[in-house]
């Protein structure tokens, strides 16, 4: 039901440039390290549904993902999430960007993005 993302993100150029290669800093929601090293990006899934048909059982699944970057300026947030969209869109569709902010607590500046992907079963 949920996409194979980290791998996705994981075997590319722009994003290991971007998030490191050992650890990649792209952690599932409420799992990134406090301590992290920034920029660092989390993913999770916001909505997903069967494609149903009165024929059979599903065959795929559809599934959305909400990707947020952090980083300390708004130029490293932007260039992150560029890299990420770019690696994410071989893949699936990019469908809302979820805007920007900066978060008074953290200094840290967050882009959002939501991309839909059609996950075959089995």
């Amino acid at each position: 039901m949920y996409p194979n993302i980290f791998e996705i993100v994981s075997a590319d150029a722009g994003v290991i440039a971007a998030l490191g290669p050992d650890p990649i800093r792209f952690w599932p929601f409420g799992l990134a390290p406090q301590a992290e090293t920034r920029p660092y990006a989390v993913h999770q899934a916001v909505f997903g549904s069967p494609e149903n048909s009165l024929s059979c059982v599903p065959d795929i699944d559809h599934c959305a993902v909400q990707v947020d970057v952090y980083a300390r300026s708004v130029t490293e947030t932007r260039t992150v999430a560029a890299a990420v969209r770019d690696a994410l869109e071989l893949d699936c569709h990019m469908i809302a960007h979820n805007g920007e902010s900066w978060e008074q607590d953290t200094g840290l500046f967050r882009v959002g993005m939501t991309f839909e992907f059609w996950t075959p079963r089995g």
